[in-house]
């Protein structure tokens, strides 16, 4: 992370949720390195993935159509990070005393999980993502995938709630050529901080009042609806 040194903001602190909720409100966020003590990083070149701007190509949406896969919010969110901390060294970071901080921010309802099922009664997690939605913003934290493209759909099963409860985009926080491909930005910190200030003085409804718990089935690249509705309308058909 040596060419994201220039964008450490603070240095040491806790990961209470006091100072998780402080920091996130002002578009800061901690990343942990080896070694070192807690950083907490607010990037110059901010990454965020404009809901509308969304671009699914060809051969995903054909995959993405084909796939059995349900969806899910908040319904395994410590089996989500742990899958996440598990990626290789991507997931070094994600370490138990992060874990332990999330989770307490998923308790208090400001940490969130959506989980990528094999099938509409599967137990298997095939992909996921989790985040943190504060002061009118989610904040995209990771995500992990265990067949081809479960973490995209993830990403779009997010977007898709996100776009319900009128947001106009996600925070990615840093640009990969992953989120890239379905078209995330990225502008400058002081773009970023102008939109969150603005959220904050006319906040959308958090994320928490989704209060999803049915399975969902990706209907189109950008649509879900409710699996047992389609069961439903199969057996009368």
């Amino acid at each position: 992370m040596s060419d994201l040194d220039q964008d450490i903001v603070a240095v040491g602190l806790d990961l209470e949720p006091e100072t998780l909720i402080k920091a996130y409100s002002n578009g800061v966020f901690p990343w942990p390195s080896p070694g070192l003590p807690l950083l907490w990083y607010c990037p110059h070149k901010r990454a965020i993935l404009p809901i509308e701007s969304l671009h699914v190509g060809k051969r995903l949406k054909q995959s993405l159509l084909k796939a059995p896969w349900t969806f899910t919010l908040n319904q395994a969110f410590s089996e989500v990070i742990e899958a996440c901390s598990e990626r290789g060294d991507e997931g070094t970071w994600i370490t138990p005393a992060m874990k332990t901080a999330y989770l307490r921010m998923h308790q208090l309802g400001h940490a969130h999980s959506v989980e990528v099922w094999k099938g509409q009664d599967s137990k298997i997690l095939v992909g996921g993502l989790y985040g943190i939605d504060m002061a009118g913003t989610f904040a995209g934290e990771s995500m992990f995938h265990r067949e081809d493209n479960a973490s995209k759909a993830a990403i779009l099963f997010i977007c898709f709630l996100l776009k319900s409860l009128g947001r106009a985009f996600m925070d990615i926080q840093v640009m990969t050529p992953h989120l890239e491909a379905l078209g995330a930005q990225e502008i400058s910190r002081s773009v970023f901080l102008k939109r969150l200030k603005a959220l904050q003085e006319n906040l959308p409804q958090p994320l928490r009042s989704v209060g999803l718990q049915s399975r969902w089935k990706l209907q189109s690249p950008f649509e879900f609806i409710i699996a047992d509705t389609l069961s439903k309308t199969a057996n009368q058909d």
